[in-house]
């Protein structure tokens, strides 16, 4: 897919991941249609400013996604806008938290399962009528790694549980979204495991853990370190304009964290005489 002229919509657009892949979008010449939800107003400047420079159309649009009548109209403005739609990075969750939520009573639990999981239901939805029309389109869902480990391991203090069971159906939705969407319209996932903004120190748990708990999620991670939005970008940049034959698939973006509990141990000596 050739980026340039087409009418992608990025979900969770304020800061962060979302932000990164707007602005790449953007420096790309795609239209974006940047949503954002809860930031302040400084934030939504900024990315005004910053989209500006990309010199390329785009729309800034408020949605309070948790209510299913607001992922219509996202989509009807991102169509008055652009007059189609090409792309949806469907990047829009909670984010679990234990650490700073405490135990779970049941508005919590429901809040995960609205955000993480029905929201990207509803906007696809409303949107892939019109990805379809176009006859090449692409959506990427964005999921975690809580789906896959759970409250367990050094990720305990970081995902809650209705948050993992909310990112694991996502990957079930992916599967099911690709088959319904094709052939016009490709569906993948990114499953991301501990990024700088999502889950690390750009967020309020991070801060909220020990040294030692952070030691902990960077140890077992085998590359030693956290993600970034830009490798997150590379990923997403990689999805849409280089795998024109991959659908249905899920990438697992996490430095090697879900492999990181069980190292390889070097071989036995064994009982036999060389060459026996």
């Amino acid at each position: 897919m050739r980026l340039e002229g087409k009418a992608a919509l990025v979900l969770g657009a304020g800061r962060g991941i979302g932000r990164a892949i707007a602005l790449a979008l953007a420096g790309q010449k795609a239209r974006v249609a940047a949503c954002l939800f809860d930031g302040d107003e400084g934030e939504a400047s900024r990315l005004e400013t910053d989209l500006r420079r990309a010199a390329s159309p785009f729309l800034l649009h408020r949605a309070d996604l948790r209510r299913v009548e607001e992922a219509p109209r996202l989509v009807a403005a991102a169509l008055a806008a652009f007059g189609r739609l090409d792309v949806l990075v469907n990047n829009i969750e909670r984010g679990g938290w234990p650490v700073v939520h405490g135990p779970y009573v049941q508005t919590q639990w429901d809040l995960e399962l609205e955000t993480t999981l029905r929201a990207k239901r509803w906007v696809f939805a409303a949107a892939l009528p019109h990805l379809k029309a176009g006859g090449a389109g692409a959506v990427i869902n964005l999921s975690s790694i809580a789906g896959l480990v759970g409250r367990s391991g050094p990720a305990a203090p970081v995902f809650n549980d209705g948050y993992a069971a909310a990112s694991r159906a996502v990957s079930l939705l992916t599967e099911t979204w690709a088959r319904e969407a094709a052939p016009e319209v490709r569906v993948n996932e990114i499953v991301l495991g501990f990024i700088e903004t999502r889950h690390g120190p750009g967020t309020r748990g991070w801060g909220l853990l020990s040294e030692a708990e952070r030691r902990a999620i960077l140890d077992h991670t085998l590359l030693g370190r956290l993600g970034t939005p830009e490798d997150v970008v590379r990923a997403v940049l990689f999805l849409l304009r280089d795998a024109p034959f991959m659908t249905g698939a899920v990438l697992r973006l996490d430095g090697g964290y879900v492999l990181g509990g069980e190292r390889v141990p070097p071989m036995p000596k064994g009982v036999l005489e060389a060459g026996a």
